[in-house]
């Protein structure tokens, strides 16, 4: 272990936590410490990159995300442990998600994320949400693609629930976290690829993308045609705000139900015969 390492504090504003957090793991993958109104990184490498990337996020975005950054070299200390210490197992429908260094959980279906290989720990609103959707809308008849996987705990929680599933994703980093992640559940997949949706090969019963509002409409068209007649859709990562813009781009299908939660919106849609 080095002597010293890289601490990066960026304080936002609380609803903003999230949203930076899902950016950020993007780029690094070791631990994020969330509070309220802030995110704090360590490494035993300078995290001066992830500051420059947040900058630029904050100088290309409508609206300027509120940041302020400190960066400092500190003395190393176990901080590895100290944050495993700080993660909590969490419940979400059917599901129990807890990190390697907890014990499983009589009673539900227990999904083991470690959360510093990727963001999508069961903690993140919108993950949260959907887990509830995929305890609903999931059995084992279905056939599953989880668009923009991450770390590939949406399309664990189908596979435990004896559905066949596909995977996606656009970074690198999130495919080779989910494929991690399938290991250590012992769990397997049907396929697992780098890219968007536009590159299946079939539809689907229940197709997730829980990915974030801009995206989500910039591919409507090929989530839209993914999803079998009379399948489900379960869109999510839309702030509250982005609702009707969202909305608006899935409008021929029939809003089946909608999950509200720290100002973050999932939607379920099915998609009828002909539609």
């Amino acid at each position: 272990m080095q002597d010293n390492y890289y601490e990066l504090t960026v304080k936002t504003d609380a609803r903003y936590v999230d949203l930076l957090a899902d950016f950020i793991m993007n780029l690094y993958d070791d631990g994020i410490e969330f509070a309220t109104e802030s995110l704090i990184l360590r490494s035993e490498s300078d995290l001066t990159f992830v500051k420059d990337a947040l900058l630029s996020l904050q100088e290309n975005t409508d609206a300027p995300i509120p940041m302020a950054f400190t960066l400092e070299e500190k003395e190393n200390v176990d901080w590895i442990k100290n944050y495993q210490e700080s993660v909590q197992p969490i419940e979400a429908g059917k599901f129990y998600i807890y990190p390697s260094w907890h014990a499983p959980k009589e009673g539900l279906i227990n999904i083991k994320i470690d959360p510093a290989l990727a963001f999508g720990s069961g903690h993140h609103a919108t993950t949260n949400s959907c887990l509830k959707a995929v305890s609903d809308y999931v059995d084992e008849s279905k056939e599953v693609i989880d668009v923009g996987c991450g770390s590939g705990i949406l399309g664990l929680a189908a596979v435990k629930l004896g559905a066949t599933v596909d995977l996606c994703d656009t970074d690198p980093l999130s495919v080779t976290s989910c494929k991690e992640n399938f290991a250590l559940n012992e769990e397997s997949y049907r396929k697992l690829w780098e890219g968007s949706v536009d590159k299946a090969q079939q539809t689907y019963d229940v197709v997730i993308a829980n990915i974030i509002a801009d995206v989500l409409r910039f591919i409507a068209t090929d989530l839209k045609k993914a999803v079998k007649e009379d399948g489900t859709l379960i869109l999510s990562g839309i702030l509250d705000k982005k609702e009707e813009s969202v909305r608006d781009a899935f409008k021929e299908l029939t809003l089946a139900d909608r999950i509200l939660k720290d100002e973050w919106v999932t939607l379920i849609y099915t998609k009828d015969s002909n539609g």
